[in-house]
């Protein structure tokens, strides 16, 4: 892996697609190709995070092939914050290779007050985007996703406004996330019919959690050629050695932050460690394991993770040299 210390006159390494043939994946039926790992700025890229350390993390990153990076209009904190941070790094660093990078956001969750501030009418997606592109020094998004399926507006009004949004050049490509399977159909048709095909479809998917396989998810973007791209591939943490031997100060859990004490039975614990088991049998951490199960899954084309650091980037990103994990436990 290269890493790329100096913080001053980026260039990017220029061995960073030489493993292209074996770390991309094509996305569903179309013309991208993703990476198998993708880099997500849900966390570590907030206002109380280091400028400097998010720059070496997507230096890193770029320079060992992930060139797609998932944001969305509230990861911060606080909300925006993460745009912003890769707007400023994006100007500093990558503008000169816009053209190779593969940048998503998202709209649908809180993000400002207000009747307008979220869920799917075409008032919130379309000001929502012109925000996120204002915050990230972007002329376009590559994908942009409804983020969530919003039960209380018409489904045309938020399929259309996507629709709008592509044919604006605002986007290149909509993706899907977290929508319930019957609505997810009823956007795809609706899509395809305008000309504007769901080229990915996001969702959870993990060894503790596999709703997209048992909802039919996965099979329904088999059968249409979407691409399925899975956040939360290490369940916040659960499936790495952080909790194998308690819970760390300062971590998530620690903090109640979007991961509850209470989630860590006795019978998951022990899971876990069974899990971790089977990682060391096969000379990995429980962490590539986990990923390597993912994406030895049917549909799947890429998994989202986030970084609080290099070392940790590094080491995630072997997942894609280790041997499929297909077991069923």
């Amino acid at each position: 892996m290269i890493i790329n210390d100096s913080l001053e006159n980026y260039t990017p390494s220029a061995t960073r697609y030489e493993a292209s043939e074996l770390f991309y994946n094509r996305c569903g039926r179309s013309g991208v190709m993703l990476p198998k790992v993708s880099l997500g700025l849900w966390h570590n890229f907030g206002q109380a995070n280091d400028i400097d350390t998010c720059r070496s993390i997507l230096r890193y990153a770029f320079d060992n092939g992930i060139v797609h990076f998932d944001l969305a209009n509230n990861y911060g904190p606080p909300k925006g914050y993460a745009e912003q941070t890769f707007g400023k790094i994006f100007e500093s660093d990558f503008k000169p290779f816009r053209d190779e990078m593969f940048i998503a956001t998202k709209a649908g969750y809180e993000m400002w007050e207000g009747p307008y501030g979220n869920w799917g009418s075409r008032k919130h997606i379309i000001s929502s985007l012109d925000q996120s592109l204002s915050r990230m020094k972007l002329d376009y998004v590559d994908l942009f996703y409804s983020h969530r399926y919003d039960p209380n507006t018409p489904i045309e009004e938020t399929l259309n406004a996507l629709v709008d949004i592509v044919k604006q050049g605002k986007a290149l490509y909509i993706g899907i996330s977290r929508w319930p399977l019957e609505q997810l159909k009823q956007a795809y048709n609706y899509l395809a019919e305008r000309d504007v095909k769901v080229l990915t479809v996001q969702d959870r998917l993990n060894l503790l959690d596999r709703k997209p396989q048992n909802e039919g998810i996965l099979s329904f973007c088999r059968e249409v050629g979407a691409g399925f791209v899975s956040f939360s591939p290490l369940a916040q943490g659960l499936l790495t050695n952080k909790y194998l031997n308690g819970v760390p100060a300062h971590s998530r859990m620690e903090q109640n932050l979007f991961l509850q004490k209470k989630v860590l039975t006795p019978e998951l614990l022990a899971y876990l460690k069974y899990l971790n088991s089977l990682a060391l049998d096969r000379q990995e951490s429980l962490a590539e394991m986990a990923l390597a199960w993912v994406l030895a899954q049917r549909g799947v084309t890429s998994v989202i993770i986030g970084a609080s650091s290099v070392e940790q980037l590094a080491q995630n990103i072997k997942c894609v040299n280790a041997a499929p994990f297909v077991e069923e436990l």
